[in-house]
């Protein structure tokens, strides 16, 4: 048995996480309707929600989150896809994400440390931060 994964499996993934990246929000929920996890992650643990929330797709990211993906679920480097959304200085995401339970205190960098480096206090007094 080969260890090595099916290549129409991988060019699945791959227009899937394409899709979260360019925020086409109604082909990425087919998909998730159809069966594809909400949380499904690339090789480098970045989540659905990470790539559209970087990306600046507010309404993926809400659909997604409303299909059962976790808000908090870090990449293999520790980093939120909140902590992203403050880095790219993306409002609506942000405020998606609070909506939908993400901890602006988790992943590292978390999205107060990532608010502070930016001198965004806005976002600090979003995140109850002084």
């Amino acid at each position: 048995m080969s260890d090595a994964p099916d290549p129409e499996v991988v060019e699945l993934a791959t227009k899937i996480f394409d899709l979260a990246r360019r925020g086409e929000t109604e082909a990425l929920v087919a998909y998730v309707d159809a069966g594809v996890p909400a949380d499904l992650t690339n090789d480098r643990g970045d989540s659905l929600v990470m790539l559209a929330a970087y990306h600046g797709h507010a309404d993926a990211v809400r659909a997604l989150l409303e299909r059962g993906a976790e808000a908090d679920r870090v990449n293999d480097r520790g980093q939120t896809p909140l902590a992203g959304a403050v880095f790219k200085g993306e409002p609506e995401v942000i405020r998606v994400l609070l909506d939908g339970g993400a901890d602006p205190s988790a992943g590292t960098p978390s999205a107060v440390d990532t608010a502070r480096m930016f001198g965004r206090s806005d976002l600090l007094e979003l995140f109850g931060e002084p």
